[in-house]
């Protein structure tokens, strides 16, 4: 924007733009509609062929979102007083540069751009872009001057006010980058360059900090802090590193299957158990050949002398050694081909320290899977064969229901990831903020080329971008609306600009960036898995697609 401009022209402006935005995606919307619906459906035939259009619609549809999202976000921190010069920045380039993509080309992989044209519109219809502020912001928001601004704002490690607008959450905040720097920060890069577990004492000292507990409710041990709580602990934890990020992930998991499909003796059982640490839960959902497809799975439970006893194989199980109780789905329908035979059980099994005997369990064998990134918990492969489970750990206590009882799960586990996501990213724009200030290069840091502080000036663009988008899935899931389409969002664009910043930062650091001795080439690693687990980019496409085609939803 010009100088001079008020805050209020700004946000004034950005309302009027993010207007135009909706325009445009109104006009992808039937374009794509005419494209998918069969009879007001969308056809799973025609939703295939016109695979990258859809996926497109949905990429389109996340960024209209983050632009008011960040809106939002100022919004808010106007009314409090809080809005200064660098978040007024962080908003006019994130307006300047989604706005142009939009107009332009939007990169859905490093491969892929979806133009107007792929998505059937026309000139007609983007033209709501080329007038007003919208025209006005694609102009001059995200310009080399803009960056440059930014960059000496944030030059102090300031990168933007979050806009919590609670106390609370800043004390957790707080509390949580104090334990990070001191506890996570010094060793995380030697667990991963020796592929060691992170220790149990640092596990327990997030158990004493309340990590599995935040968002059980408190008559069942926990917080009951919500997921907004969740998301920030998640942020900073991955800040430090991804692994200790993640390690909550089970156990929300775990807390959420109970919570919404247990019995009550189930709930009594099991949720103070998992709030205090005392049960460190592990997912076992995947099978060697299905992937998302869990519809698909194979390995299978049947009632034999009074106990389940399971048949099977699967993979991609994270922390598995460790953990004390599996959520494991499997078949208890041997006649059903489809998701309505699968059943979900809390297995129990012992914890195991020896990676000679991961599972030293009776009916369980299985083995390390070595990975690139995304270490200190460890990846297994499981095979069961006979492996006993009482009938009173079917989940809910009633067959046929896992699928359900696992989908009920995914808003809270992705807005999870979401937060996985945007620490990441927080990490690797901090350590290219690092390195940028602290290399010289023709006698000056390298900070000082335009071409290095503006990488990191986008990086807290797009960083704040993804951040409030989470926060919003967060507030809507806390508000106990349905929100797969903005979980799938979050989790969509907050990968992408997690793996964006760890390559620029990596970049910045030049040769360095590429020795392992430097952080960045961990983060560069753990960065990667962002945009697969938790359900594939390609996956999350097509959950927002679905859902914003489907009747009533807008």
């Amino acid at each position: 924007m010009k100088n001079g401009s008020s805050f209020e022209d700004l946000l004034s402006d950005c309302e009027e733009a993010a207007g135009a935005a909706g325009k445009v995606l109104h006009a992808c919307r039937m374009s794509v509609s005419a494209r998918l619906l069969v009879d007001g459906r969308v056809s799973p035939q025609a939703a295939e062929a016109e695979q990258f259009a859809g996926h497109g619609f949905a990429w389109l549809a996340t960024y209209v979102e983050a632009l008011r999202q960040m809106l939002s976000w100022a919004r808010r921190l106007d009314d409090a007083g809080d809005l200064g010069e660098l978040e007024s920045l962080l908003l006019q380039a994130a307006f300047g540069e989604y706005l142009n993509q939009i107009a332009g080309g939007i990169a859905v992989s490093q491969v892929e751009i979806v133009r107007p044209a792929d998505l059937g519109l026309t000139e007609l219809d983007v033209a709501p872009l080329c007038e007003g502020a919208a025209a006005r912001l694609r102009a001059d928001g995200n310009s080399a001057a803009v960056r440059g601004r930014i960059a000496e704002l944030m030059a102090d490690g300031h990168y933007g006010d979050p806009g919590f607008g609670d106390e609370a959450l800043l004390m957790v905040r707080d509390q949580f980058h104090r334990f990070v720097e001191e506890r996570i920060v010094p060793d995380a890069h030697r667990w991963h360059l020796n592929d060691e577990f992170i220790p149990m004492d640092v596990v327990d000292q997030m158990s004493e900090l309340g990590v599995f507990g935040l968002t059980i409710p408190e008559e069942l041990g926990g917080y009951g802090m919500g997921k907004i709580a969740m998301c920030v602990v998640t942020e900073e934890l991955s800040r430090g590193h991804i692994g200790v990020g993640s390690l909550g992930t089970r156990s929300e998991i775990a807390a959420e299957l109970i919570r919404l499909g247990g019995t009550e003796e189930q709930k009594q059982a099991y949720l103070p158990r998992i709030a205090s640490g005392e049960i460190l839960p592990t997912a076992v959902f995947t099978e060697p050949n299905t992937g998302s497809d869990l519809g698909n799975l194979r390995a299978r439970a049947e009632i034999v002398d009074g106990a389940y006893r399971v048949t099977g194989n699967k993979t991609w199980i994270t922390h598995a050694a460790r953990a004390d109780m599996m959520t494991l789905l499997v078949r208890t329908d041997p006649d059903s081909s489809d998701h309505r035979g699968l059943s979900m059980f809390l297995a129990e099994k012992p914890r195991s320290e020896d990676p000679a005997d991961p599972f030293p369990a009776d009916g369980m064998t299985g083995g390390e899977i070595e990975v690139l990134g995304y270490r200190g918990m460890k990846e297994y492969e499981i095979a069961f064969d006979g492996f006993e489970i009482p009938q009173g750990q079917l989940l809910g206590g009633q067959e046929g229901q896992g699928f359900k009882q696992l989908m009920a799960t995914f808003e809270s586990a992705r807005i999870q990831t979401a937060a996985r996501a945007v620490g990441v990213a927080q990490n690797a724009m901090e350590l290219g903020m690092a390195y940028a200030q602290e290399r010289i290069q023709f006698g000056q840091p390298i900070y000082q080329f335009p071409r290095v502080s503006g990488k990191l000036a986008w990086m807290a663009v797009e960083t704040m971008i993804a951040r409030q988008l989470t926060y919003f899935a967060a507030r809507e899931k806390d508000s106990e609306k349905r929100c797969d389409i903005e979980a799938g969002m979050a989790k969509l664009l907050a990968a992408r600009v997690a793996w964006s910043n760890a390559d620029n930062s990596l970049q910045v650091h030049g040769g360095n960036g590429y020795a392992l001795e430097y952080p960045i080439s961990r983060v560069l690693c753990d960065a990667r898995i962002l945009n697969i687990f938790e359900g594939a980019a390609e996956i999350q496409a097509q959950i927002i697609l679905r859902g914003l085609l489907a009747a009533g939803r807008n």
